[in-house]
């Protein structure tokens, strides 16, 4: 018997301001390699973990608008052509997320079942977390609204609990009736949860037939749904991706799934999960699911240690040496270093929204920013100059722009790149560079089968980013967006 199909649903929203200064709004959590195990990021390890599964389609993909050119390559990257890349206008928490999913999923009349999952977990045994959803497919296919509930390790007070109807089987994989939905529990009451074996952590994941969900979305959160038809009704195809209209969307409640439906619902199951798993919230999470070594350290990148304990050492660029220290966080990345406590891991909030408060680029960017022709780094600046390092992906292009307040030079350092200045091509090579002069109209493309790496050096009396006019941009980018080059 052909198994109903399954769809995966990929939230990939939040920007993990817990793990400043690697995770930033401009380049979140889960689009870094953070396991310590080869080089996939945690939205591709959340992709590869289900292989295997019977009836698996192609992914759903929900994401901001900002992010959608790093999320198609890096399903470009593990050979993933997504069903759907969904744009995001703003944030509108996960109940708007999962509606537009469910309603894509049967815009076509089909009835699939939809594994709504984050982007940002991390799950150590993948073969155990298929076997959990196989076990969630009955009920699923019942009508029944699966949760996962990770059963807890330790009395934690930074998560939602779920209590089950009654206790769990060890051993047994089986969904139970959801009893009641508990916020974030104090110390003594999270240990009170654990001794009765009937909850587990709130993990955010679900399985549920596309209708089933629909018609409870319908009953108990009916404006959800309006606004989320509104907005897929009014979508436009944008290359591989559907952009969500602005305003209908604008109009959803921001509210989570839990809230709006399961809450309520009386068709709610939870099903224990076993496997592994952490939201990598922190960077003392990351320290605790890390391979630590004989001193209990975690070292990432080019790191040095001595006579250190209990540490996370992370290095992204520069050399980073541990020397007679304990219990240290020490990430460095190519603008900020942070030195921490593992205890105050979890207050990196405040010195985030510090930065946004004054203005600081590092509160939300990195030096390196990416594009959807690559990438560009800030190298060194001064009052009138600024000198980028610049990456173009193989067979891709800049638009063709021109600029008002400054000049360029372009000195090819690696590979092959096409010039077109005012209407006439060049090639460049390696060693090789060119002039542009304010108001000429140019692009660069890379014709080759490696990156094109240059370095620029701008100058003029102005330049930010949004002096660009825009005349061509093979990434339907609008020549109003004027904050993309």
């Amino acid at each position: 018997m052909t198994k109903t199909r399954l769809i995966p649903v990929i939230l990939c929203g939040g920007t993990g301001t817990r793990l400043w200064p690697l995770s930033r709004a401009s380049y979140p959590k889960q689009y870094w390699p953070l396991s310590g195990e080869g080089d996939a990021t945690l939205l591709q390890q959340t992709q590869q973990r289900l292989q295997g599964l019977d009836g698996l389609e192609s992914p759903l993909l929900i994401c901001n608008e900002d992010h959608r050119f790093i999320v198609a390559e890096q399903m470009r990257q593990i050979d993933v052509v997504p069903s759907a890349i969904l744009l995001e206008p703003m944030g509108r928490n996960t109940a708007p997320a999962v509606t537009v999913a469910a309603l894509q999923a049967t815009a076509c009349g089909e009835d699939p079942l939809l594994l709504v999952l984050a982007a940002d977990h991390m799950i150590r045994d993948a073969a155990g977390f298929r076997q959990a959803v196989e076990s969630g497919r009955g009920a699923a296919e019942a009508g029944r609204l699966v949760t996962f509930g990770i059963v807890p390790t330790a009395p934690e007070t930074g998560y939602g609990y779920i209590e089950a109807a009654e206790p769990f089987h060890p051993g047994r994989l089986a969904d139970v009736p959801i009893a009641r939905f508990v916020e974030k529990p104090d110390q003594a009451t999270a240990e009170q949860f654990l001794a009765t074996g009937r909850f587990t952590w709130n993990s955010g994941m679900f399985l549920f037939k596309a209708s089933a969900m629909l018609a409870e979305l319908e009953r108990l959160a009916p404006d959800v749904v309006s606004c989320c038809r509104a907005a897929l009704e009014q979508d436009s195809a944008d290359l591989d991706f559907l952009r969500l209209e602005r305003e209908a969307f604008a109009r959803c409640p921001n509210v989570a799934i839990d809230v709006a439906v399961m809450e309520q619902t009386a068709l709610g199951s939870v099903l224990p999960l076993d496997v592994g798993w952490s939201d990598v919230g922190s960077w003392s999470a990351l320290w605790e699911t890390g391979n630590r070594d004989s001193d209990g350290n975690v070292l990432q990148g080019r790191v040095i240690s001595q006579g250190s304990r209990n540490c996370y050492l992370r290095s992204e660029h520069r050399l980073v040496v541990g020397l007679g220290v304990e219990n240290l966080v020490v990430v460095e990345t190519d603008d900020a270093v942070l030195i921490a406590d593992r205890s105050k891991a979890q207050d990196i909030k405040t010195v985030v929204k510090q930065l946004e408060a004054d203005g600081s680029p590092e509160g939300k960017a990195h030096r390196k920013i990416y594009r959807p022709w690559g990438s560009y780094t800030g190298v060194t600046e001064g009052s009138r100059w600024q000198v980028k390092r610049i990456s173009v992906n193989p067979g891709a292009s800049l638009s063709l722009q021109m600029h008002h307040h400054r000049a360029e030079h372009w000195i090819v350092v690696k590979g092959t790149a096409i010039v077109e200045l005012n209407g006439q091509e060049q090639l460049l090579t390696e060693n090789q560079s060119t002039y542009i002069p304010l108001g000429c109209k140019h692009r660069l493309s890379n014709p080759g089968k490696i990156p094109v790496e240059l370095i620029e050096v701008q100058s003029g009396e102005y330049l930010a980013e949004d002096d660009i006019v825009r005349f061509q941009d093979r990434y339907g980018r609008s020549e109003l967006i004027l904050t993309q080059p």
